[in-house]
Parts: C-alpha cells; sequence; structure tokens
C-alpha cells in the first residue's frame, strides 16, 4: 500500500518549488488524484508537464501506484484556482 504523502514528497522533492496536493480517493492505496504546480510548467506543455510528474515517481508509477488522476498548474494558473483560497 502506498501513501498520497509519500507521492506528495517525491514530486516535491523532484520539480523545485512544486506545490503537490495528493488525495487516496479510492482509499485503497494504488489510485490517486493529484494536483501539482511548479513554476518549472510556465514554460512547458501539458504532455511535459505530466511527464515531469511521472519522472518524479519513477518506478512507482505503474507498481505501487496503479492510477493517478492528474491536473497541472502553473504558478499563474494556481493563483486563480481553489487551492490558493484554501492555502495549499
Amino acid at each position: 500500500m502506498f501513501h498520497a504523502s509519500e507521492i506528495k514528497r517525491l514530486i516535491e522533492a523532484a520539480l523545485p518549488g512544486a506545490v503537490a496536493v495528493i488525495a487516496d480517493d479510492a482509499g485503497d492505496g494504488e489510485h490517486f488524484a493529484g494536483d501539482v504546480m511548479a513554476p518549472s510548467f510556465a514554460s512547458q506543455s501539458l504532455v511535459q508537464q505530466h511527464q515531469a510528474v511521472y519522472r518524479a515517481l519513477g518506478r512507482h508509477m505503474g507498481t505501487d501506484i496503479h492510477a493517478l488522476q492528474l491536473k497541472t498548474y502553473t504558478p499563474e494558473q494556481w493563483a486563480k484556482s481553489p487551492h490558493a483560497k484554501n492555502g495549499a
């Protein structure tokens, strides 16, 4: 069983300045949803943003993590999102 806090730690450690909000919505330790903001995303396409997150998770994707529903944000997008209002 994998934990949302470990996914958050891995992403934030790999992407400078990143903020990750991860949830184990299914409660099974395998299926997660995540919102990730990173300054580097401002110069990347959506595909590149997702690839950066998957690289951060490395071997855990497909083994410990069966699925990750992912939304990525630039800092500007994040500032307009509900996360900014919640202090995430």
